[in-house]
Parts: structure tokens; sequence; C-alpha cells
């Protein structure tokens, strides 16, 4: 958990901050989209062809009939779902109503929208909202006797068809432990919802609201029969408070809020939208003509009270978001309830701008309530009021003169005085006299924090590799197309707001482009993807010897990182005192010419292991301090060294003077080493043909081979006849090899006047292939025939592999030999993970990067995320990023031969 943020001075106890959204509807399926189709005055309610018609099952009787009018507002993929998501077998999810489907997605998407998952918000998530007719239920199911039969009744409505089961659904499947209610007033509901859910969390019955509605229309996609002086349209458009105006036109869609107390918001750096002021609710009563029939009074009352809970004058909202369905009768009576609800203007001019997204979507029924909060909040976020279509002249029967009120009928930037905040009215009025109005206002500032620096870990993850690659590729989008936002950020967003799933992908860059170039390449060398077991996987540190070495290895991390400087420091100045080395221009050179002369003096033994020992040891005690502790350890010939010190067996000091002594000797040998890519068997006759040794097995069918310059000549060239591509070993030595016979003894002398304890970590011997033991590693001579005998690396991977099926092999110093080597052996499976710490000289690459990496890696692999070492800038605030991408298929029961006739 990240450090909260400290509370603006003044923020308000009784504010609600919409921190999360999502919406699915006509014309868009994102809030994004939804948006740009509002300021572009996009109309989704679009004409349908005959053809289109037929496939919706209308007949051409039905076409040609008098009024018809052949116009929808659909949802585009309305009968698609991500059941694997969900847990959802073909058959289950084909049985639930599309409404309830789309309704579990778009709650995930709102919650990852808020940079909230279930799992990892401490506090109760409440879920308020309602659903329209179950005609799927009805029309489809009940229509197919032999599924009825087959599944019977209960559990047909039980499934996810009927309205009852919609919010507890969702809360048992997303684990909301919070009020699960069920709302239905008609077309105020998810309005009425988001009131409840305002009420809740200032009652502090929860924490966290999600609040909304979805309405489907089964058949989907049709037109639709007008009749006069009822509330369809007769021309197939919604014209809002137009003197044209003549009914409206019903769509399908979703959409959800996600709200929480503005003081909590703030402390956890939540994105915040737009803020609720205050809400009402109340019911018309018997004020009224008849039962399906408006209140001017009742309205007005609802108005009035939202405004006086918010506590501000209505002078100063500046839009309200109608209800606005283009009805004769209903148009003029909501402008008469909101004018008598009003202030009226000082001067006779109209201070506030009305509109109805109605004009552009059709009416959403029990979702229309929080289609009309989403546009109003995202004007108050892009501080822009996007136009009411259709809009000529007003409706004579609307009183507009007088009255505060003008229809904004174009996209017009919204502009207060200085000091002033931008506020809005929703209004949602249900048939049977259910109203609710909510009073909105733009975010507070959000609490400046400085930017980011360094390299930032992104980390993705989903339920399988498609949504992987999918969320990939929308991540990287999204920062193209806004290069501004602070990378660190955009880390901590994903981590903190995504639940971590198996399929996972991570990658550290310095900038949003160098990430969007890596997501977009998803190159293997610097973008990793893993699928994260169920347990965490045990780590085993790999510690490579000779030949790894290189001018300025690390020389990024001895700059950024206070713990490897200290223990790098520590080696430097030992190797001085008591070996007389002078390791800090080898291994921080100061310009190119001393980087050159380092490069050629490291390529001597009695200076190349001592550099190679500091950086290691002082790696590893840094992984150490950063809470990652190896199961195990296998060190590669002089890594076998650095592994006896890291598990206590020598002690700092005298495993330095024992890695320089072997270094010195080894520079006595003047010989060296060829890589082979043959198996022993092959490679050993001629071996004994050409009087070298076995050196090294790296993989079945890799050897190293040593002995004298002249010999491995000979073999180089044999080899080259046989087509056989052997490659020198850059280190002028002839480890392990016969060549070392005279130098045994000074070693093991050495060996004798030392301490050697039992190791506290387990590692595996060089020269066994197996685990070694307490009397193995407390034995000069083991040490003595270390130096000498072949390095069994090849079989040593093998123990471990049989060992932990799924171990993480980290590579603990310079480049990525022995992660590459591990990865070549058969006992290797896609269970493993080999990841390397340091960059390979040829990589343009920062080893804070690559180590960063490292770690995210070993969280993809199913470690703990390294949270410490990602987000050291303090806290961060949380963004609105791209949202899962779901695997969706079409699962859909068309109605059966019980279909009623159409009427």
């Amino acid at each position: 958990m990240t450090e909260p943020f400290e509370p603006l001075a003044g923020a308000d106890d009784t504010a609600i901050a919409i921190v999360g959204m999502a919406a699915r509807v006509p014309g868009a399926l994102t809030p994004g989209q939804y948006w740009r189709n509002l300021v572009g005055g996009v109309e989704s309610i679009v004409p349908r062809s005959e053809e289109q018609l037929r496939e919706a099952g209308v007949s051409r009787e039905a076409m040609l009939r008098p009024g018809y009018v052949r116009a929808a507002a659909p949802l585009e993929r309305m009968e698609w779902f991500d059941a694997e998501f969900f847990g959802f077998s073909p058959k289950d999810a084909a049985i639930m109503d599309p409404q309830h489907r789309q309704f579990l997605e778009t709650c995930w998407e709102a919650l990852e929208d808020a940079a909230h998952t279930p799992d990892s918000f401490e506090g109760a998530i409440g879920v308020f909202a309602g659903s329209g007719m179950a005609a799927y239920f009805a029309f489809n199911l009940l229509t197919n006797p032999e599924l009825v039969d087959d599944v019977g009744m209960f559990l047909l409505r039980h499934t996810g068809n009927d309205k009852d089961f919609l919010v507890t659904r969702a809360s048992y499947l997303l684990d909301l432990q919070g009020p699960a209610i069920n709302v239905q007033t008609a077309c105020s509901t998810s309005l009425v919802a988001t009131h409840l859910a305002v009420q809740h969390l200032l009652s502090g019955e929860c924490d966290m609201a999600l609040a909304g509605g979805v309405t489907i229309e089964i058949p989907h996609g049709r037109g639709y029969q007008y009749v006069p002086d009822e509330i369809l349209s007769p021309d197939g458009h919604c014209r809002a408070f137009d003197h044209r105006a003549g009914g409206t036109v019903f769509g399908s869609g979703a959409g959800v809020v996600v709200l929480r107390r503005l003081g909590d918001a703030l402390a956890d750096g939540d994105h915040v939208y737009a803020i609720i002021r205050g809400t009402a609710v109340n019911n018309d009563g018997a004020r009224k003509v008849g039962y399906l029939a408006p209140s001017i009074d009742g309205q007005a009352a609802c108005i009035a009270e939202a405004l006086a809970v918010a506590d501000v004058p209505a002078s100063t909202v500046q839009y309200v978001e109608c209800h606005g369905t283009g009805t004769a009768m209903g148009d003029p009576i909501e402008v008469a309830a909101l004018t008598q609800a009003f202030t009226p203007p000082a001067d006779g001019r109209p201070y506030c701008g009305i509109g109805s997204v109605k004009s552009n979507i059709g009416h959403l029924d029990t979702a229309a309530g929080v289609a009309s909060l989403i546009k109003a909040t995202l004007a108050l976020h892009h501080r822009a009021i996007p136009p009411s279509l259709h809009f000529e002249r007003p409706n004579p029967n609307i009183a507009f003169e007088g009255s505060p009120f003008h229809v904004n009928a174009e996209l017009r930037e919204w502009q207060v005085p200085a000091g002033t905040p931008r506020r809005a009215g929703v209004n949602s009025l249900g048939v049977g006299g259910t109203n609710a109005f909510a009073v909105l206002e733009e975010a507070p500032p959000q609490r400046a924090v400085p930017p980011t620096s360094g390299p930032q870990l992104l980390a993705l993850s989903a339920r399988n590799r498609a949504a992987l690659d999918d969320a990939t590729q929308r991540l990287a989008r999204h920062l193209r197309e806004h290069p501004h936002l602070d990378l660190g950020d955009v880390a901590h967003t994903l981590h903190v707001g995504r639940k971590a799933f198996g399929e996972r992908r991570v990658l550290a860059a310095t900038s949003t482009a160098e990430a969007a170039d890596l997501l977009e390449r998803v190159d293997a060398r610097r973008v990793f993807t893993h699928t994260a077991g169920s347990s965490q996987p045990p780590v085993v540190f790999l510690l490579p010897g000779g030949g790894a070495q290189y001018p300025r290895m690390a020389a990024d991390l001895y700059a950024t990182e206070s713990v490897f400087r200290h223990h790098v420091d520590e080696g430097i100045t030992r190797a001085a005192a008591y070996h007389g080395l002078d390791l800090r221009p080898l291994l921080f050179p100061t310009d190119d010419a001393a980087a050159t002369a380092a490069e050629a003096a490291l390529e001597h033994a009695s200076v190349q292991l001592p550099c190679l020992f500091v950086i290691e040891h002082a790696l590893a005690q840094l992984l150490f301090s950063w809470g990652v502790q190896p199961a195990a350890m296998l060190g590669h010939s002089v890594g076998e060294n650095v592994a006896a010190c890291l598990a206590g067996t020598m002690s700092f000091a005298d495993c330095l003077g024992l890695v320089a002594l072997r270094g010195r000797l080894m520079d006595r040998t003047r010989g060296g080493m060829l890589a082979v890519p043959l198996p022993v068997d092959e490679l050993a006759p001629l071996l004994q043909r050409f009087g070298l040794d076995l050196a090294v097995i790296n993989a079945p069918d890799l050897c190293v081979a040593s002995g004298t310059d002249d010999a491995l000549a000979a073999l180089h060239a044999h080899l080259t006849e046989m087509g056989v591509e052997a490659q020198r070993v850059r280190i002028h030595i002839a480890a392990h090899s016969r060549l070392l016979d005279p130098v045994l003894p000074e070693f093991r002398s050495f060996l004798q006047s030392i301490a050697l304890a039992p190791p506290t970590i387990p590692w595996v011997s060089n020269t066994t292939g197996t685990w070694v033991t307490d009397a193995q590693a407390t034995d000069p001579e083991y040490w003595v025939q270390q130096l000498r005998n072949p390095v069994q690396f090849s079989t040593a991977i093998a123990s471990i592999a049989a060992t932990w099926p799924d171990a993480a092999f980290v590579e603990v110093g310079p480049g990525r030999m022995l992660s590459s080597l591990a990865r070549a052996n058969p006992s290797f499976t896609g269970r493993h993970t080999a990841v390397h710490s340091m960059h390979h000289p040829d990589e343009a690459v920062a080893d804070d990067v690559v180590l960063l990496t490292t770690l995210g890696r070993l969280w993809a692999a199913g470690h703990r995320f390294p949270t410490a070492q990602a987000f050291r800038h303090g806290p961060r605030p949380r963004l609105s990023l791209p949202t899962y991408a779901f695997q969706a298929q079409r699962y859909f029961i068309e109605p059966g031969a019980g279909r009623r006739a159409e009427a």
C-alpha cells in the first residue's frame, strides 16, 4: 500500500466524488467514444434497412403498415459476453439475460476506470442499479419448451434473468460486500440508484458504491409502430424542446458510475471526474391528472430539495441535463418545474442551458438517468457543453420567456467567472411519478505532485493471452494519444487499480514514448510475458563466472542504489588495502580511452575475478534488501565462491582473498578456453587427441575445452573443417584444466587457513551437479577440486529443475549468459523462468531499467509485486486508463417455436 495523500483543506464531508465510470450506449462502447459523439453532435438513432429489419424478425407486413418507423437505437454487440472472465459455461452465458451480462462487464470497467478493484479495496463496496423488462426471458427462453424442460423454470429465472438478481449476481461475482439493492422506478431508476448510493456512502454503510442501470430491448434493433398522442416519435428522431417535438425513440444501453466520499477519494489520489453536491428523490403522488402523467409540483419539489441539500444557489447552476423525452406534454412540464424551482434571472436573461442526451442516443429507460449523469459529468470534466440535437426553435408550449433557461443547441466552451465553480443539474423522471435530481460540481483541483523520474515498471495481466495482447495494444494507443501523462502515474495505476490475473506482461521504460514503442513491438528482450502459477515459485540465484565482465558493469546501479554502492565500495577498499588491487578504474572508467584500457585489463583473471566477485556480491545484497531471498543458488566456476560467501560458508574478507588468489594463480596458466557446440561423448576423443581438458558442460550439446593456446587453435581448425562453429572465450586462462595442477597446493594452503561454515542457503555444486553437502562445503579439498574439475552446469540445472519444476532463475551479475544457458537445457520447461539483472554489454539499456524489469519478471512468474522499489516517489494519483480487454463471444438463444404471433 502506498501512503495516502494529505486531505485538501476544506474538503466537504457531504460531497461525493465520481471517480470512475463505464458506458455502453448506442454508437459508443466507452465513455471516451460517448463523449466524442456528444461533442460531435452524432445521432446514434439510426435508420434500419429492410434487410436489417428482416434479420431482426420484422415481417414485411409490419414494415408496410402505416406509421411503422424504420429507426432504432441499438447497442452494438449486445448479445456478446466474456463468459470465461466471469466463470460461466457457454450454456449458462446464453441463458443469462443480455442485460445482466452487459451490466457485469460495465461494472468491472467502471471499477477499473476508478483504479480500484474489489480484491485490493479496503472497505465495503455497494451496488445500486436496475434493469429493464426481462423480455429475453419471456420472448426467447420461455418460447423454447425443450430448454424450459431441460433446465427448469426456477434455474432459468435465477441463472440471471429476473430483475431481482441483477445486483446480487454482480456482488457475488465481483465479491462486493456492501449493500446490494435493486432499484425499479421505471425511467428514473438509475438516477434514483445514484441517490441511494450517495445516501449509503454518507451514512457509512459502504465506502465505495456502484450506481447505474441497464436496458436492452428484446427483440433488438427493430423499428416501431407510431401511434398518435403516445410517447414514440413519428419520424425516428427525438427533438427535445423543439417546435417539431413529437415523442422519443427507445434505445438500449448500460451505464455505471463509481462513487466515493470526496475526502476518501482525494486521500487515495483518485481521478475525480466531478462531485455530487446533493441529490433528492420524491414522488408526484396524486398531484397530476393521471398515473402516467408528470407533475409540475412534484418535479419542482424534488429539484428544490436537491438544491437545498447541495446548499448552493440555483443561480450558480449553469447547465441542466434534462429528462427531455421530446413529448408534447413532458417537455413543457419539465421546464415549468425547473423554472418553479430555480431562481428567476435578475436581468431577464437566461443563465442556465438545458439539453437532452435522448436526442443523441434515444431513451434508455432504466439506464436513461445514468446516461444523463455521465454526460453531465463528462461536460464538467472537459469544461464544455455538448449540443442538444434537432433544435430549431422552441416548442411553443414551453414558457422559456422569463425563465432562467435556454436550449444549448451548439457545442460551447463552459466558461464561468473567476472563482465560480461549474455546476450542473441532472433531472430524471419515472413513469409512475418517482422523480430524481442531482446537483453536480466540477472536481476540485488535484493536489500537485512532483513528476517522477527514472525507469517505471508497467505491469499488465489478463485471464488469457488474447486479452493480454489486446490490453497491451490498448495501452500503447492510449500512451500515444496522451504523451503528456506521467509514466510513474501510469505504472502506479496499473499496479493499484488492476487485479493481477495469471497471464502477465511487464516492462520498464523511462518515457511514455519508449513505453508505447515497447508495447507495440512486444520485444522479448525488453517485454516479458509469463503465466504465473498458483503459488509463489522459488528463486534461484545464478552467479556468473569468468568471461561475463565488461567495463562500467553496474555503473548505473552504483549511481542510483545506495545499498549496492556501499557494498561495492567495501569491496574496492578491501581489495586495495589487503590485496594491492585498484579495481575502481576497471569498474568505473571515466572516459572511453580508460574504458578501452579497462576492457583489456579485465581479460586477466587477477583483476577480472575480484571485480566479478565484488559486483555479484553487492548485487545480491541489494536484492536481499529488497526482499528477494533465494531458495537456492548455482554459481558458475568462481560464481560458486560468491555463493559460498552469500551462504555464510566463507566470510566476505576470506572469500575476496580466495578469489584474488584464484585470479593470480590462474594468470600463471597462460592458456585459454574454447566453447564447442558438441555433446561430451563426441568432444571427448578430440580433447584427448589434442591434449586438452573438458572445462565446462553448459548444456548437453555445449561444452568448453581448456588448455594451451596452440592446442586450442589446432582443435578450432579441426572443428572448422568439420563444420562445427566453435568460439574462443574472452579469457586468457586455462580454467579447470591440467595446467592448474602446479598451483593447487598454494590454493589448498590458503583454504586450510580460513574458517568454513555449513551453508545457510543451499547451492548446487559445480563439481557434482547435485546439492552441496555441509561436509563438502567445509572441506578445503572440495574447493581445490572445484577449481580443477569440470563445471557440471547442465547437470546442476537438471538437479534444480527436478526439485522445483517452477523455479525462477535470476542471473545475479553482468550479462545474460547463465540465464540463456539455463533455458538451453532440456530440463528447463515452460513453467520455469530465467531472467538477468544486468544488461549485456551490447545492450543500450541502463542497469536500473534491467533490474526493475527483473523484479517485474519475478512478479509475472508469481512473486509479490516490488511495490517499494517500483514506487519511490511517494503517493501518486490514479489515472483513467484503458480497461479490461474482454474477449467476448456471441451467446444468444433465438426465440423458439412457441413465439407469440407478432402483434
